[in-house]
């Protein structure tokens, strides 16, 4: 059966595929892998190209494609391996929401210290270890809520989404306050008095008020804002989800 994986699984999985015979190789998946996430850490995905990858590494480009299929693949086994181990939910482990909360804090995490995995296309679902790790400890999280197979799938992917989407929401609107040289709240002010300059409350009346209400002039205090609105979104979801187990 492990004879027919193809080989882009079976590295995924180190699953050793041919004769093992000889000197151990100085090269391998995992130190590839894990250069490769080096890089992008330091310097974003663009800097986890195959060329930069093989100057890191001290060999050619064309060496790497014996380790790795493609970048494609690159990318895939980067986005595994950079997720880590999930999170152990304290007991006595009858909290769905607390720990759903937990696994949902736990990737957000991850993606806050590793920005460039926000922009990983997704070209499936998960297939290695460490996300199949996630998704087993999501759907202990939802085991006892009487929801079905696929209720249970569709939350977390729901809840994994939404924690990608928010980061990436806070990456670009960041980038956006660094690109003026203005900090978030005077950013937020300057667009509260702009748009509450051009907005005509007979054309967009609910817009209107939403502006005049002074919400931008002087905003909510906080020490993270980017934490805030992820948290206020998430307790949405999960209410959602506590609707759906008790019907």
């Amino acid at each position: 059966m492990i004879a027919d994986l193809p080989d882009d699984l079976a590295r995924l999985w180190r699953v050793p595929k041919g004769s093992r015979l000889g000197r151990p190789a100085a090269l391998d998946v995992d130190v590839v892998v894990r250069t490769a996430i080096e890089l992008a850490d330091r310097d974003g995905l663009p800097g986890a190209t195959l060329p930069k990858l093989a100057a890191e590494l001290g060999v050619t480009p064309m060496s790497l494609y014996r380790h790795v299929g493609s970048k494609d693949e690159l990318l895939t086994l980067m986005g595994d391996l950079a997720f880590g181990p999930p999170p152990e939910y304290p007991p006595p482990h009858n909290d769905w929401r607390a720990m759903l909360r937990q696994w949902a804090h736990a990737q957000w995490a991850v993606h806050r210290r590793r920005p460039w995995l926000a922009h990983l296309p997704i070209s499936g679902p998960p297939r290695g270890p460490h996300l199949l790790a996630w998704v087993d400890a999501g759907l202990r999280a939802v085991r006892d809520t009487g929801l079905d197979p696929a209720a249970k799938l569709g939350t977390l992917t729901v809840v994994s989404g939404y924690v990608r989407h928010a980061d990436l929401l806070a990456q670009q609107l960041a980038e956006g306050w660094l690109a003026d040289g203005t900090a978030q709240p005077r950013h937020e002010q300057t667009y509260g008095r702009q748009m509450s300059a051009l907005i005509d409350p007979n054309r967009f009346p609910d817009a209107a008020a939403l502006f005049a209400s002074g919400l931008f002039e002087s905003p909510p205090p906080t020490t993270d804002p980017t934490g805030d609105d992820f948290h206020f979104g998430l307790d949405l979801i999960l209410d959602g989800v506590a609707v759906a187990i008790a019907r």
